[in-house]
């Protein structure tokens, strides 16, 4: 490390660390972790301030606090003098643009009165530019970047008094006004303005932003997208040439393109790139960009989509309509009142037209595989974007995010430290579930709201130093997509009146996962997971209950990424004409990815091969198969109908091995959980009401299981305030007390009897 600190000499160099690097120097020397001797800590503290100056030019209060700092240090690095001059020069030129001078002349024919406001105006703007820059100034070195500023300082010194001679003049009604000489020196000292720009060393180079292709390569990733767009910017240039040299093409693929990619990958980054790449070439008159969606072209009734798609159309002549989820223009089995149709006819209608035709350019973005059926479906649209007009944008690997994440922390002016880095890379993870994972978007996100946790909780330290309000560690990304629950899974688990061999047979299980999981991590072979569950029992012996548990479970070990529960039945899967079966199932499987899906009574799915429902498991079979530890799938019912749907189907049964037996709950069962219902209400039993509901569990034969004693308590509570009603006795004693009669009046009800 101290040799990469000794050879950075100059800015002219590009330094030895990124700000991030540095700024993690700086914060081990100050944790203990590193020793930094006072010359190397120097030369960081000047890193820190050359990558701070580079990203933000104008006055920055750390920047002269690091120079201020090393300034007192005993020894001090060669750049110190050179960043406190460059930062001068930066601030001189930044004033210099503020100066309203680029587009101010006086006319011939002017009257006096608008020809003495106008020099009065510009006077006052430069003697106050004077005055400001004036402490600015004392830093600078002899260079050429003094001399050109020095030749502006003199000229704007000498145009100042030219001004003031001419509005004196104006003001005693003298002719002979030196408005030529005036214009001429405003013309001079912004040449000498343009001048001082090219002089400041690259790095400080206002410029390198503006050029479309460097700043395509300054984004993180996108390797290959970056290789088209270098490929198809010569080749449009090349085109350009061929033009200009007379040569003609008839089967030019034009400038429309198709940006697909999933949410957060840089559609409309790269579609801004291309308009400015467009601009730059000459092929469109501006580089704007106006984006619109579905709600803003579709209209409610007819002629209104046609009139917003052509408004919309004029708006971008010379530049871009970026049409973002362009796909939802046209929705599957959409109505006669959708007149998404209508846009895109009028769409295909204004590219083509003579009016309108080679004037704009039409970028249409949306997710991959919803664009390609969106194009398939609409022929005319697809042939106005030919193959090579496709860009497809992948998902960013956790690397790149990471990159992306600290990027925009060090835009707001925060870092991770190394910990915190790790720990972040584990939260990308866990929010990599489906395709419907924002990437940039989502990490972006994820940064903005540890900077909220950091400074919404934690308490400020007396003495705090600048690097303080800039660390970014472990403890602020405490539970940033977690679900608060007041019990772990496990407790409420344990909770669960009954059930022992059900308990057993889960705890067995995530203790299985758990030791999975560790020998992954130590970089140890592991032994196949298979989750997927039959859940087979009576109604109401707790099956979805401890299937919610299970997903937290199994959230808990980190294997599933959400942890939440999906239900559904046949239902939510079926539907009534062929080819939806697959698209229900597959929603449904996308709703659940990370988590479990609980399909109850499963075995209602198959009814026979010419039914939809054999489609619905076929693709549920498929769609397991491709997110293997991403989807939990559970399947539900009575014992006999899942073992004969089990047995039947071997792309099913080769897939359920775990079977988990829910037992008709006990008599002494059903009283537990009658007085843990009521108890989570705060109501209580009379002893006679005890005694009966004892005698009602062990002489009757209960179906629903715990629905049944659930719903019997429901019941009993009505009428027992009925009771209280009838009987004016509307105590808190009385309104928690629950009688004999409340009891046996609900237990008739219930069981379909008259009391």
């Amino acid at each position: 490390m101290s040799g990469h600190l000794e050879q950075w000499t100059t800015i002219n160099q590009h330094p030895p660390f990124s700000e991030v690097e540095a700024l993690r120097l700086i914060n081990d020397w100050q944790n203990g972790t590193i020793e930094l001797s006072e010359f190397y800590r120097a030369v960081v503290y000047m890193i820190i301030a050359f990558h701070r100056l580079k990203r933000n030019q104008e006055n920055d209060h750390i920047v002269d606090l690091l120079l201020k700092e090393t300034g007192e240090l005993s020894e001090k690095p060669v750049v110190l003098q050179e960043l406190k001059s460059i930062k001068a020069y930066l601030n001189f030129y930044s004033e210099l643009e503020k100066l309203p001078i680029a587009e101010w002349a006086i006319r011939e024919t002017d009257f006096d009165p608008a020809k003495l406001k106008k020099i009065r105006e510009l006077a006052e703007e430069i003697d106050e530019f004077l005055n400001k820059t004036s402490l600015v100034q004392a830093e600078f070195t002899d260079n050429p970047l003094s001399q050109v500023g020095s030749q502006i300082i003199d000229r704007l010194s000498r145009l100042l008094d030219m001004l003031k001679e001419t509005g004196d003049a104006i003001e005693n009604k003298k002719t002979g006004l030196a408005v030529q000489q005036l214009n001429q020196q405003v013309k001079e000292i912004v040449k000498w303005r343009t001048e001082l720009a090219t002089l400041f060393p690259e790095a400080f180079k206002k410029n390198n932003q503006e050029d479309p292709l460097k700043t395509l390569d300054e984004l993180i990733g996108m390797k290959e997208i970056k290789q088209y767009i270098h490929q198809y910017y010569h080749y449009l240039k090349y085109q350009k040439e061929r033009k200009e040299l007379g040569f003609q093409m008839v089967d030019e693929p034009g400038l429309h393109m198709i940006i697909s990619g999933n949410p957060g990958t840089g559609k409309t980054t790269i579609a801004r790139l291309l308009a400015a790449i467009y601009h730059e070439l000459g092929l469109l008159e501006t580089n704007q960009v106006t984006e619109v969606n579905r709600a803003h072209l579709v209209g409610s009734y007819v002629g209104q989509s046609e009139e917003n798609t052509v408004n919309y159309v004029r708006q971008s002549v010379g530049g871009i309509l970026f049409i973002d989820e362009a796909y939802s223009l046209k929705r599957e089995g959409q109505s006669g009142s959708d007149y998404g149709q209508a846009v895109i006819d009028t769409l295909v209608s204004s590219m083509t037209s003579k009016e309108y035709a080679d004037r704009f350019a039409v970028i249409l973005a949306g997710y991959p595989e919803e664009m390609r059926q969106f194009l398939w479906a609409n022929p005319g649209l697809r042939s106005r974007f030919p193959e090579p007009n496709h860009i497809t944008l992948p998902d960013f690997k956790n690397d790149e995010l990471l990159q992306i994440a600290e990027k925009t922390a060090l835009s707001n002016d925060y870092f991770f430290t190394e910990k915190a880095l790790r720990k972040f890379e584990g939260l990308i993870e866990k929010s990599r579930v489906d395709e419907t994972f924002g990437n940039a978007r989502t990490v972006r996100d994820l940064v903005l709201r540890a900077i909220f946790r950091k400074g919404a909780y934690k308490q400020r330290a007396a003495g705090e130093n600048w690097l303080d309000h800039m660390r970014i560690e472990t403890e602020d990304l405490e539970d940033l997509n977690d679900e608060s629950e007041d019990q772990q899974p496990m407790q409420r688990l344990d909770n669960l009146i009954g059930l022992e061999n059900v308990k057993e047979e889960v705890k067995k299980l995530s203790s299985f996962v758990r030791i999975q999981q560790q020998r992954k991590q130590q970089g140890l072979p592991t032994v196949p997971i298979q989750l997927h569950a039959i859940f087979s029992g009576n109604p109401g012996t707790g099956k979805t209950t401890v299937a919610n548990i299970y997903s937290r479970i199994l959230n808990e070990c980190g294997l599933l990424k959400r942890g939440h529960l999906v239900v559904a039945s046949r239902s939510d899967l079926v539907a009534g004409f062929v080819g939806q079966t697959a698209i229900k199932t597959k929603q449904k499987v996308r709703e659940a990815l990370g988590g479990v899906l609980f399909i109850d009574e499963a075995y209602s799915l198959y009814r026979g091969d010419k039914d939809f429902g054999k489609e619905a498991i076929d693709t549920l079979v498929d769609e397991m198969t491709k997110h293997n530890e991403n989807l939990v799938v559970i399947l539900a019912g009575y014992s006999r109908e899942m073992e004969q749907f089990i047995s039947s189907n071997p792309g099913l049964e080769s897939r359920f091995k775990k079977y988990f037996y829910f037992p008709d709950y006990q008599p002494e069962d059903l009283m537990k959980i009658t007085k843990s219902h009521l108890e989570e209400y705060h109501y209580h039993l009379e002893e006679e009401a005890d005694h009966y509901l004892n005698e009602q569990y062990q002489e009757h034969e209960i179906d629903g299981n715990a629905r049944f004693a659930v719903n019997l308590v429901d019941e009993a509570v009505q009428f027992q305030a009925l009771r209280i009603i009838e009987e004016q006795q509307d105590t808190a004693e009385v309104n928690q007390l629950l009688t004999k009669e409340d009891f046996a009046q609900a237990w008739s009800t219930i069981r379909g009897k008259r009391p």
